[in-house]
């Protein structure tokens, strides 16, 4: 049979590459943007997504506040009602904010700081989506993350001011302006780190800092983290070794089940308080549970202490000898910072060895500082007042706490670097 000829084939054009002048391959480039298009939010988008993202976050951080208010408030042995639960739970939520509450018992100014990581966290996801709103990924300027960290901070603000007006009741004042700035702020930070996220800046701007000045923050910020880690291990042995007195006092109550499950939520939410007081504790300073009492490893003078069962953690004597090696945690701390610094830079394979010293000693000696720092702020954040009398004092000195952590972290992050670098020299 004679061969059947293959079916005609389409033969397309393939469109050639456009060559300028010179012969060089003309630059691929990507789908262009254009900058106002992309800085520019159309109105309606961005504040949409800004309000219901950031109204999202009230909810969500609220709930456990009301939670806990519902419970304690089931407890109270006059009745209460749903409009009661909702004043007291969105005030707790303004208190994490930082916004004072003054009652009958007088002012309130301890900060749940649960509450406050717990805001801060969807806030930062709020912007994350108003970014996306306001195309700030695909944008070569920073202006639509900053229109989205401000559209999040502005509606946060209107949120925190109502609730102000809203809660504000005979015994209960909470001031509006005070309460607006705050959650304005508290939204322009949170709100502002999130869309930036989104936009990749901190990837863009990272190469102009200096490298000693990030590998000193990174290493200080996780020196101060194992600090308070340290202090909320140490909270929570001190607590299950006062297990009795605590489940004692709970029982003192008689509020059933939901009562202790409320009074079991309000003390959760205070434990990263309790946390940073365990880590002033461990580094020196201690801290205060009222106007002139003292809780610190060298010394205890203690006077009626609020009886909540976590507060049952609270030791009533001085460190004995042996235990006294517990202070030595922040020097620890210190040491296994400076050992991941010194394994960081000795795994970048790519730097010189000329200098190799000065890049780790920089960044060592400054890390204590930052942990110091960290602390300091951390001190100021967990520090408060509970109705007035005796309890206007509540947490830890800042300026102590950050000085000898500063001192001691700083000690340890030079010793541990120097030694691995030097054992690692000699290995080589």
């Amino acid at each position: 049979m004679p061969a059947t000829p293959d079916p005609p084939t389409e033969t397309r054009r393939v469109p050639q590459e456009r060559r300028p002048r010179n012969g060089a391959p003309r630059e691929r480039r990507g789908p262009r943007v254009d900058e106002k298009a992309a800085g520019r939010t159309g109105g309606a988008p961005l504040v949409l997504a800004a309000a219901v993202t950031t109204g999202w976050a009230v909810l969500v951080s609220a709930t456990p506040v009301l939670l806990a208010a519902a419970a304690v408030l089931l407890i109270s042995p006059n009745p209460t009602d749903s409009e009661t639960v909702l004043r007291s739970g969105f005030a707790a939520w303004l208190l994490a904010h930082a916004v004072p509450l003054k009652t009958d018992l007088g002012p309130i100014g301890l900060t749940p700081l649960a509450i406050s990581a717990l805001a801060a966290w969807r806030v930062a996801r709020a912007g994350v989506h108003a970014a996306r709103a306001a195309a700030a990924r695909r944008s070569r300027s920073v202006l639509p993350a900053v229109k989205a960290g401000a559209a999040v901070a502005v509606a946060y603000g209107l949120y925190g001011t109502a609730l102000a007006l809203a809660v504000s009741t005979t015994g209960l004042h909470v001031p509006a302006v005070r309460a607006g700035l705050t959650t304005t702020l508290f939204g322009l930070g949170a709100g502002l780190a999130g869309a930036l996220w989104e936009g990749g800046w901190p990837a863009r701007w990272a190469p102009v800092v200096p490298v000693a000045v990030r590998d000193a923050v990174r290493t200080g910020a996780v020196a101060a983290l194992l600090v308070i880690a340290a202090g909320a291990a140490a909270t929570g042995l001190a607590l299950a070794l006062s297990a009795g007195v605590a489940t004692d006092m709970l029982r003192e109550y008689r509020t059933g089940v939901v009562g202790q499950a409320g009074l079991t939520l309000v003390c959760l939410v205070y434990a990263p308080n309790l946390a940073v007081w365990g880590a002033s504790y461990l580094v020196g300073p201690g801290f205060t549970l009222g106007v002139g009492t003292t809780v610190s490893a060298g010394a205890v003078s203690l006077g009626p202490v609020p009886a909540l069962p976590v507060l049952a953690a609270v030791p009533a004597r001085p460190l004995s000898a042996w235990s006294g090696l517990l202070l030595a945690v922040p020097l620890v701390a210190g040491m296994i910072a400076g050992w991941l610094l010194a394994r960081r830079q000795l795994r970048a394979a790519h730097q010189p060895r000329s200098g190799a010293w000065v890049r780790l000693l920089v960044p060592a000696a400054l890390a204590g500082p930052v942990a110091g720092a960290v602390l300091g702020l951390a001190a100021l954040a967990s520090r408060g007042s509970v109705g007035s009398g005796r309890l206007t004092d509540m947490g830890a000195e800042a300026w102590p706490l950050a000085a000898i952590a500063a001192a001691v972290v700083g000690a340890g992050v030079l010793a541990s670097a120097a030694v691995t670098r030097g054992m690692t020299a000699r290995k080589a």
